[in-house]
This record gives C-alpha cells, structure tokens and sequence, in this order.
C-alpha cells in the first residue's frame, strides 16, 4: 500500500487516503460516500482491479480479466493470476522489522507476554512448511487444527497454506462431538493439536480429546503436539506417535532460510470454516487465498481504518480483536499481517473465571500493549458495562483510538456508555491518573500512541461495528471513519458490496426492516462446500430464495442517510456472543440423553437486545423436568457443544411443533415469540400437530406482559 508521505498530517483515515488515490491515479472524484459506494457496486471490475492495485498486490503471470463471469454463484475473479496468502503475509517481514514492530504480540491468563518478530514468524513458518512438505502435505491436502488463540496457532496457518494445503481449526473449548462434525467431513491428512488449554484460572487436559480425534479420523496420518500447557510426557503416550511442534519450527538451515511459498490459483482454497444450517452437519466452506486477502484488505483497511505498522500516517499500529479460535473473528485478527499490522492476541476468558468474574482483564491488556484498535463481540462490551466498569482506572487506555464490535447487534445504550467511559480516558491527559504521560518501558505503546492521541482530536472514541459472516470471511455492513456515528446503527454498506433489503416481493425497501441480500458477487464468497455434490447445499443455503442473489439470513434496515440496522437473524440460526451453531448440532447433543424424547431451540436476539435463549424439551412419560434433569441437558450440551450454548432457560412442553414433513418449526416460533401473531408466521394446514401451538401463544403473550426475557 502507498504510505501517506511522512510530513503529511497524522493518522489520515485509510478511506481517505483511498479516494486520495483514487483522485490522483483514476481521475475518479466522489461527492459522498454513498457515490462512491454505488460506483464500486455497479463497476465491479474497475473498483476491485483498484484494490489489486492500490494495495499492490503481486502476480507472478498476468490475469486476463478481473470478473470473468459476474454471477451467482461461479463468478471467477482475476483468472490467471497466482496467488498465495503467506506471500501477501512476507512481503511486510522486512520493513517491519526495520521499524522495530513485532508481527505477532501474545498475552494470556498466567500473564505469559511473548513477542514474535517478522524474521521469526517467516522462520517458524518455513521450518513448520518444509517438515509438513516431508510428510508428504501436497497442495490441496487438509490439515485440521484444534489450537487455542496462541502464536503457534498462526505459525501453522501461514505453514500450511505456504505450501498450498487447505488449513481448518476449531476451537479447544469445543466437545468431540462437534469437532468431529466438521473433521470428519473433510479427511485431513495432519492433526495439529494442543496438549490442553487454560481457561478461567484451570489448566484443561485435552490429550483425551486428541486421543479421541485421532482415532475417529483414520485419513490422519500424521499429528502434531503444541505443548500448550505442558502435560507431563507420560499423559502423551497415549499420542504416540507424535511430533512437537517446538521441535517441528526449530530448523534454521539454508532450506529454511531459502523457503519461498508456493505460487497457486486466484481460487486456490485457502481454508474450510463452518457455519451450521438448521438441519444436518455443519457446512465445510471453501474460501479461496486471493478473494479472501482482497476481501480482508478492504474491509481491514478502508472499513476498520486499520494501517500498516510501519507506515508514516498509522505509525505504531497496534490491533487486536477478541476471538476464540472457533469464531471467523480469529481468520480477521490474523488477516491483520497481510497490511504489516502488529496483531496483539489474547489468549483465555475475557471475564475472568466462573468464581472471581473479572471484566477488566482484556482492557488491562489493552493499557499495557497500547493498543490502537479493540474489538470484541457486543456481548464482551455490554458485560463489562453491567459489571460497572470503570475504564479510566484501568491503566492508560489513552492509544485506544478505534472500538471494534460484531457478533451481535450492539444496542445503543451499552455504545453510549462506552462512548462515556473513553471521554474520561481522554480526558485523563489532562487532569486524570495519565497527566504524566503515557506508560513507560517495555510495554509502552510503540511511536503509534502519540498519533493515535492526536487522531482523537477530541472527539468522541469511534466504534467500528460490523456485520457479515463465516459463510463469506468478510463483512457486509461496517464502519467508515468519516461518517457520523448514530448509536445502535453501523454507518454503512461496505465498498464493493452490493446489499440490500427486501420486502416480502423481493423489493428493495428503505427505513423498513426487510431480508438483508447482496445481489451482486463478491470475491471472498465461497468456492464450494467441502463434499457438496452437485453444490446443492450451497445453492440451498443462500440462492434458494432468491435464484442468483444472496439471502444471508440476517433482518437489516437502511435508513435514508445510509446508516443500517441488524435485527438479528431471520433464520433460525443460533447466534451465541459471536459464535453461531446449527440448531441440529444441539439437538443432537440434547437427544442423546435417553429421557429427552425431542427438543427445539430458539435464539431470541432481536433489537439490539442480547441473546434469549430458549429450549423445549419433550421427555419421557411419567418424567418432570427438574433441576437435575437441567443440569443433565446443560451438561450433555456443554461437553458435546461449549458452555456458550447452554440455554437462559429450559420449559418442559408436550410436543415440538412440526410440519407436514416433519420439520420442526423453529422460525415460526421465534417470530412468535418476538411478538408477531401466529396468524402471519405459520400456516395451521401445513403443520403435523397445530393444536400444540396454543402452549407457545401463552409463552408469547406471558413474555410480552413481562414474563421471561
């Protein structure tokens, strides 16, 4: 990307520095963002070919054409071009280091603070690459991850993915069950695991679980240990063989240090994420290395305004987004190092453990980073504003010039108590704990701190709020620094997104809450779904509705100054503090359990409230639904699922509405539940046992009168 020259004024929005170049290389000048966005909707090939270009992005063979067939799905992007994620990644280990910034800052609960220089991340990387290459990894083979939020996390996707393999993770804190789910589907060739996890104050043997990955999955042939939390070699001999990841990163002979990463197809795919329907396994997504980086530049960049490290106008960048290894939010921390961002990552609970709940931990480690850019899921802030948070007694959070939200709408109070706790953060240089100055020493924020502080220029903290998906790698609707912020909206539709909201006719509507659609592709859309024939489920999940546009599932509102709203999803999606699950995969946690005869789950979030989750059992004749029974169905979900999961609430029911088909009707109810009459959510004749619905009326009306929420 073309730094902003150095005498040039401080931290000048990256969107700016955009349309600036824009200007001077394409003569194109826009009166509005909303201009500006129409034009990179409607011309697609001139607006992405001024992304490859404005960010410089590198082909070995020409391209003959930016969007060779401009459809859903099947549009194919640059084709001709060679690509590779870890090259996009290199290009930035030399100027960075020069600079003194590090790649990879990590903290986690023991307080552990490691720094991962540019020139050591490229070493790891190459010495982890070359070990998979003698293992016999040839592009196209999957290697399957189940890594916490640590650096070596980010040293195995970049190994990977130099050498053209297909990386996919899950999280520790995820039950086998539903590890499985997703593994099973794609055959890895290599198990890259931990050895455990610590979280909330207790360190978690996971060589169990390891275990039991690795013989569910026989197409693996070779398994990898990150000593994460250093369990005794005795409690890895049921591993055997294995290799350490310390000792697989370790080399540093010439073949390492000439290790160059493979050059591969625009479409090459890059890694297989999971989004879950309602009904059946999780859905194994193909994105591919350069629709994701493009992707990822523009919306990391323009959107989130976040510079490079080293560059004049972001001096001393330091962004950090909260993410379990299990949420797309750990892809975007990640695609920080394709700018030369330093990425500061974290590593534990955010709230500290189950007995002392702990809700500064990540803002002290914001102070002692300086960190320029914070983000987390909506939830993570409006926990922290019912703890009573104080964020001005926590350190010097002085640099922090950007809040980061996604994963659910963030209603307008919990923004403006935010907005309310940096203005006395700011205001700390003045008459607060920070008048002496920012903090000292090895921790101090890096050069970046005084131009963060001069970007405030008094005014009030920005909040990027974003929402988009796993299902694309990217985001729809976001942030745009030089646009009024209206609390409990985000301010825009992202460049080169074509989105909409549609009425009940497939009409485009403003100020009125319709399904939110993108009608025209973009590069970062799925290639396929892992062993989807005939790509069936992939045309079932987001062009049934609406053959060859995008349905996302997700309620939206423009407003006539552009600004857009979520109101949750429109299907019956669980979306639980930023981590979204099949309701299948919960059924199937719940349905094990022998007195559980069925079971319907329903996610509430909606307005900007939190997440209400409600579940419905059916149990056995002559059973009560008791408190030990409810620990039963939480303990079944926790331990084949996550802790996020379990639900506010449980009700016992005579039957769970179903369809002629026998589906259950899970949309119907939450839409009932919401307040809209059974009348206009479900049609009586197409159900199996319509006389069931009188039970879940009752729950509606005792909910509107201030029953459960």
């Amino acid at each position: 990307m073309k730094p902003l020259d150095a005498a040039g004024p401080s931290w000048v929005p990256q969107i700016r520095l955009y349309q600036n170049w824009l200007r001077d290389t394409r003569g194109l000048s826009f009166g509005s963002y909303d201009e500006l966005w129409r034009w990179s909707t409607t011309d697609l090939p001139a607006f992405w070919q001024s992304l490859w270009d404005y960010f410089e992005l590198r082909s070995p063979t020409p391209f003959t054409a930016v969007l060779a067939e401009p459809k859903m799905p099947g549009a194919r992007w640059f084709d001709g071009a060679r690509f590779n994620y870890a090259q996009q990644v290199f290009r930035h280990v030399a100027q960075a280091h020069a600079a003194g910034f590090a790649a990879v800052i990590s903290r986690n609960e023991r307080g552990d603070h490691r720094e991962l220089s540019w020139p050591e991340l490229r070493r790891q990387v190459s010495a982890l690459a070359l070990h998979l290459q003698q293992q016999g990894v040839q592009p196209g083979d999957r290697v399957a991850a189940y890594l916490p939020n640590v650096p070596e996390a980010v040293v195995a996707f970049l190994a990977v993915v130099s050498i053209g393999g297909v990386w996919s993770l899950c999280s520790p804190d995820m039950g086998t069950n539903a590890v499985l789910d997703r593994f099973k589907q794609i055959e890895p060739r290599v198990l890259i695991a931990c050895d455990g996890v610590r979280y909330g104050g207790r360190d978690l043997d996971r060589t169990g679980v390891v275990a039991e990955l690795r013989a569910a999955l026989p197409s693996v042939t070779h398994l990898i240990v990150h000593r994460n939390v250093q369990i005794q070699d005795a409690g890895l001999e049921a591993l055997a063989p294995w290799t350490d990841m310390a000792r697989a990163t370790e080399c540093d002979g010439a073949a390492v240090r000439d290790f160059e990463p493979l050059w591969l197809p625009f479409d090459h795919p890059v890694w297989i994420v999971y989004s879950s329907g309602t009904t059946g396994l999780p859905k194994p997504i193909v994105h591919g290395h350069g629709g994701s980086v493009i992707v990822a530049l523009a919306l990391k960049v323009l959107h989130n305004d976040i510079g490079c490290s080293y560059a004049p106008n972001s001096w001393g960048e330091r962004y950090h987004w909260y993410s379990s290894t299990g949420w797309v939010m750990w892809n975007a921390q990640v695609s920080g190092l394709l700018n030369g961002t330093t990425c500061c990552i974290y590593d534990g609970n955010p709230g500290g453990s189950k007995e002392k709940p702990d809700w500064t931990v990540l803002w002290r480690f914001a102070a002692d980073l300086g960190l320029t850019f914070f983000g987390a899921g909506a939830a993570f802030f409006s926990n922290c504003m019912k703890a009573g948070l104080d964020l001005a007694s926590l350190g010097d959070l002085r640099s922090v010039r950007a809040l980061g939200t996604t994963g659910s709408p963030l209603s307008p109070d919990v923004q403006d108590w935010g907005t309310q706790q940096f203005a006395r953060v700011r205001a700390q240089a003045h008459d607060g704990p920070g008048a002496a100055g920012p903090p000292q020493g090895a921790n101090a924020p890096s050069g970046g701190s005084a131009a963060a502080l001069a970007a405030n220029g008094g005014e009030p903290i920005w909040w990027c709020n974003i929402s988009g998906g796993t299902d694309f790698a990217g985001a729809f609707i976001g942030g745009n620094r030089e646009l009024p912020q209206v609390p409990g909206e985000m301010q825009c539709r992202m460049l080169g997104c074509a989105v909409q909201a549609w009425d009940e006719q497939g009409q485009p509507v403003i100020d009125e809450v319709g399904e939110l659609v993108c009608t025209q592709p973009i590069p970062s859309m799925p290639l396929y779904f892992w062993g989807d024939k005939g790509n069936q489920r992939y045309l079932s999940s987001y062009f049934d509705t609406y053959p060859g546009v995008w349905r996302h599932g997700d309620w939206l509102k423009i407003t006539p100054t552009g600004g857009c709203v979520i109101y949750g999803r429109s299907d019956a999606t669980i979306n639980r503090h930023g981590l979204r699950m099949g309701t299948s995969e919960l059924y199937s946690a719940v349905e094990a359990l022998p007195e559980v005869l069925d079971s319907m789950v329903v996610d509430l979030e909606y307005l900007g409230r939190e997440s209400y989750m409600p579940l419905f059992v059916v149990l056995r004749p002559s059973l009560t639904l008791d408190d030990a029974m409810k620990a039963r169905i939480n303990g079944a979900i926790k331990t084949a699922l996550s802790p996020r999961f379990v639900p506010n609430e449980i009700f016992q029911v005579a039957e769970i509405p179903r369809t002629l088909t026998g589906k259950k009707q899970e949309l119907p109810i939450k839409k009932l539940l919401l307040g809209q009459p059974l009348e206009k959510v479900v049609n009586q004749d197409a159900m199996a046992n319509p006389a069931c619905l009188d039970w879940y009326v009752a729950l509606a009306r005792k909910r509107g009168a201030g029953g459960a929420a």
